[in-house]
């Protein structure tokens, strides 16, 4: 039974037949529903391509309802790993890994997935370009014909070795197995698979685009939806695919629509113009759940709020200054005053997840609240006051701005200059002109192991050193071994020193709080959110228990 509160009753109430607008769960006339999402952000990069849009806005609209890989993530469940388009998968040797494909899974376009794809989608043409794995060389398939060159943007390859650093292609035993090929011992290869770009793209439909930018914009994937519109800042519509290999998917279409302020998000979930109001602050939490027929599903995920020290700045160039700002922030009091004790304080660049393999590192924690030690690290600095910038985004961030202010005025409060600048977007966080200082940021556990955020986005390929944020030699030299070493003993040696250098000796971040989710939405749909930004919207979870 449908339940409408007061506010959706009156409205409908007061409309004219001919200016009747119904929200999405009644616009299908007795059909499948459809759903309309508002998010602050669909994508930074304006395109579709998993490569290119490494964000959590892209996690959100991505998976697991349009992009698929090989293995995929238990997104409802522990983020560990599940049969996805391929079925099963062992161990050649540490460097190769052979999987069989599922069978019968059809593309948007009604091909048929086969080996050929896959090498397709971990080749040169797609990702790499003309960069060759470490400690090895590029490898083509006997029975493999490149795809058609596309002009890559500039970020991608680099983004390839970062996730994929050793990978030296794609065999093709036949049509419905393959081998991954690495340069490079690695224990993570299977988690690299479900990670975030590794996913599957059909090799017909890059031949046929005319460009690298129309191929983006409504790539041919395997998932559960198909791209029926896409408008950068503006909305991006999923339909149904229901050749899918999973089961018919639930819903006729999926709406994300970009809405950047949060009270319009809050009031077009209430108004009966949205289902779903993503990126909630704790703060709109009780109006949504205080208003009949609402909730909001909340979680902490696998994602840790931080904040990135540029080393190119003459007053961070010195470590004790840097040391000094992490001693300065009271993070719990921001997690209290900010979330409401709603999230936790983690301990360190770690994840609960590592427990697993036996990588996490316990008795760590992040640097204690201490302003008399901060005053005394920049006394022997020799700080003399001068203005350090803070490039700052408009609440991309949960909280954003208000943890900002909070930080800077902690840091005052030690005698650090810390200044704020307000930029529009990620571009411009980034940009060499000016002088850099700190900006925010978040690191995400995507494959269960350390490797991922610590090597990924604080390693030689990480963003942070191709940024010319920050670099260590000894940080470079461990990164090697957590990437190549399958000695587990060594690799949990080599990730607790990588902590102590990240953290303590040269910091190139600070650690803030776990991040958690906040979606509001109309209770009646019994939908259960993920821990995670991607909302899962495949037959398994819709409609969810209740």
């Amino acid at each position: 039974m449908i339940r409408l509160n007061r506010r959706h009753a009156l409205g409908l109430m007061g409309a004219t037949a001919g200016g009747l607008v119904l929200p999405g769960y009644l616009r299908a006339q007795g059909a499948r529903p459809s759903v309309t999402v508002a998010v602050q952000k669909i994508t930074n990069n304006n395109t579709l391509d998993i490569w290119n849009e490494q964000s959590n806005v892209g996690e959100r609209v991505f998976f697991p309802n349009l992009w698929e890989g090989l293995i995929l993530r238990d997104w409802m469940g522990d983020q560990g790993p599940l049969p996805g388009l391929a079925t099963e998968w062992s161990r050649i040797d540490d460097r190769t890994l052979q999987l069989r494909l599922r069978q019968g899974v059809k593309f948007h376009n009604g091909d048929e997935m086969t080996a050929e794809d896959i090498a397709f989608s971990f080749s040169p043409e797609r990702v790499f370009a003309d960069t060759q794995p470490a400690g090895g060389t590029t490898i083509y398939a006997e029975n493999y014909k490149p795809a058609t060159g596309k002009d890559l943007p500039a970020n991608v390859p680099g983004i390839g070795r970062r996730l994929w650093p050793a990978l030296q292609g794609i065999e093709i035993v036949d049509k419905y197995t393959v081998r991954l090929r690495n340069a490079a011992p690695d224990v993570t290869l299977e988690g690299r698979l479900y990670s975030h770009g590794s996913q599957i793209a059909n090799r017909r439909a890059w031949d046929e685009a005319a460009s690298y930018a129309e191929w983006a914009a409504k790539p041919i994937t395997t998932g559960a939806y198909m791209v029926g519109d896409y408008r950068p800042d503006v909305s991006l519509t999923l339909l149904a695919f229901d050749d899918y290999w999973g089961g018919r998917p639930p819903l006729e279409k999926i709406v994300f629509v970009e809405v950047p302020e949060v009270a319009s998000r809050v009031n077009g979930l209430l108004s009966g113009e949205y289902d779903f109001a993503c990126d909630l602050p704790p703060d709109q939490v009780a109006q949504v759940q205080e208003t009949d027929g609402f909730e909001v599903q909340n979680s902490t995920i696998w994602n840790h709020r931080i904040s990135v020290f540029n080393t190119e700045n003459e007053i961070l160039a010195d470590p004790l200054v840097r040391r000094a700002m992490t001693h300065a922030i009271d993070r719990e009091a921001i997690v209290q005053a900010l979330w409401g004790g709603m999230t936790v304080v983690p301990p360190g660049l770690q994840f609960e997840s590592f427990r697993g393999s036996d990588m996490f590192i316990d008795g760590w924690a992040p640097p204690e609240f201490n302003p008399a030690l901060a005053r005394e690290l920049l006394a022997q600095a020799g700080y003399k006051g001068d203005a350090i910038p803070f490039r700052l985004l408009n609440n991309y961030y949960t909280n954003q701005v208000s943890n900002g202010q909070i930080m800077v005025e902690m840091w005052k409060q030690v005698g650090l200059n810390v200044e704020i600048e307000m930029k529009e977007n990620w571009g411009q966080i980034h940009e060499p002109v000016g002088v850099k200082g700190v900006r925010d940021w978040s690191a995400s556990n995507t494959i269960n192991d350390p490797i991922t955020p610590m090597v990924v986005q604080f390693g030689p390929n990480g963003e942070v050193q191709q940024k010319r944020d920050w670099t260590n030699a000894e940080m470079n030299e461990l990164s090697q071994v957590m990437e190549s070493s399958t000695d587990r003993a060594q690799r949990k040696k080599a990730i607790a020193r990588m902590l102590e250098i990240a953290e303590r000796d040269d910091p190139a971040y600070q650690v803030l709080h776990q991040n958690a989710v906040f979606t509001g939405m109309r209770s009646d749909l019994n939908w259960k959110a993920a821990p995670a930004f991607a909302m899962d919207f495949r037959a398994g979870n819709w409609p969810g228990k209740a």
